[in-house]
């Protein structure tokens, strides 16, 4: 990691930040929904049988594993949180980056997502580069991890998102 941070930022990395119980507990009809929205046709979603029978319960599509957390858009409640990966919105405004682009997403998975869950999740700024300079500006990348954990605190997937904060080249 880069020396050259604003002392803000760098008391930022490592930390374990915005804790958040997702809105939504892990359900059947939503599962279905989002399988049915990209004709998701596996019938570990469809047949709670067979889900039983291979996973031990109904699981959620991996892919969902962030729907679970992430803060509706709007609330009636102007103190509820808006914005999912608050860390990155942090870093932008800290560093002066009125851009950014997210260039990878890797998730591991580990429990899985079972109805009747509710998932929590945490963000870690785990690191941001010296300043360079791309085709589409001058900036920072930074990694930020998150961690979904279920009620029983099993760690359910943890992601790491790779990002590039930036000013626009003149």
């Amino acid at each position: 990691m880069t020396t050259d941070l604003p002392e803000e930022v760098a008391r930022m990395v490592g930390v374990r930040q915005y804790r958040q119980t997702g809105p939504l507990v892990v359900d059947v009809t939503t599962i279905r929904n989002a399988c049915a929205s990209v004709e998701n046709g596996n019938p570990l979603y469809w047949d709670e049988q067979l889900a039983t029978e291979l996973a031990g319960s109904p699981v959620a599509p991996q892919a969902m594993v962030s729907a679970w957390t992430r803060p509706f858009h709007w609330t009636p409640d102007p103190s509820e949180p808006s914005l999912p990966l608050q860390v990155h919105f942090d870093l932008k405004e800290a560093l002066g980056f009125p851009e950014a682009i997210m260039s990878s997403d890797e998730l591991v998975f580990h429990e899985p997502v079972r109805v009747g869950d509710r998932l929590t999740s945490t963000q870690v700024l785990l690191s941001v580069s010296e300043e360079k300079t791309t085709a589409v500006g001058r900036g920072r990348f930074w990694n930020i991890a998150v961690e979904y954990r279920n009620q029983d605190d099993l760690l359910c997937c943890r992601e790491v998102i790779a990002g590039f904060g930036y000013r626009r080249a003149a």
